[in-house]
């Protein structure tokens, strides 16, 4: 009966031993999977901090400006009637072409129309505009004059004035890739924001090459210098004879 008894015991001992070593291996595996799932949570939330929107929130990112080889234009209004150029017209074109003294550009290019209501007009006010650039300090062998087709019935086509050189832009307004009403609780402004004063920004600078480096200084005047600091200390360096 005893015997009966203790190897009752004894198989139940044995049998309990692997139950325990189960139950330790699925404790393990638990603590383990929740340490991968905490760590997966956590790399989420680092990643989601570093990261931004796919729209910068710098106007300046979504619209720099950028220096490239762009074309400058002048449209010279024609009439069908005019024989001449008008005061007004005159100093927009030596303007103009003051401009294109300025700029590295090696060629200014007048073109005209030709097959519309004004071309009579517009090929006789061109030697005008040759003139005016001319005095401009250009000389003709830079000045190219060209046609251009033009409608025969429609507006009067002007004279385009155009030289290519390098110019500092930035993209183009007007574009929406998102509706505004998608998101409002981050408070954050909309794509197009800042675009036009990038682009008036741009169209200000007189010498893009300023955006790259600074230009060199100049000598000092030793003799300026000399004199400004006396009138600054109230010096009197001129003499006077009696």
């Amino acid at each position: 009966m005893t015997t009966e008894i203790e190897a009752t015991t004894m198989h139940e001992g044995r049998s309990s031993m692997p139950y325990d070593t189960h139950r330790t291996a699925i404790r393990r595996a638990s603590a383990l999977a929740l340490m991968v799932a905490c760590a997966g949570m956590l790399a989420s939330c680092g990643n989601s901090q570093m990261t931004t929107g796919s729209i910068p929130d710098d106007y300046r990112t979504r619209h720099p400006i950028v220096l490239a080889e762009g074309q400058s234009t002048l449209d010279v209004p024609v009439a069908s009637g005019d024989i001449r150029l008008s005061i007004g017209l005159k100093d927009m074109v030596r303007g103009f072409g003051q401009k294109f003294v300025a700029s590295p550009a090696g060629v200014i290019q007048v073109q005209v129309p030709h097959g519309s209501v004004n071309a009579g007009a517009a090929s006789k006010l061109a030697g005008d505009i040759r003139r005016t650039l001319a005095q401009s300090g250009i000389s003709p062998q830079r000045i190219l004059m060209s046609s251009y087709a033009a409608m025969p019935n429609g507006d009067a086509a002007p004279i385009r004035l155009s030289y290519v050189t390098t110019k500092a832009m930035t993209s183009q307004c007007g574009n929406w890739p998102e509706d505004l009403s998608d998101n409002t609780t981050a408070n954050r402004n909309w794509y197009n924001f800042g675009c036009a004063s990038q682009n008036n920004l741009a169209a200000q600078i007189a010498n893009p090459s300023d955006l790259i480096a600074p230009r060199a200084m100049t000598p000092i005047d030793a003799a300026q210098r000399g004199q400004v600091i006396s009138d600054y200390r109230g010096e009197n360096t001129t003499t006077t004879g009696n």
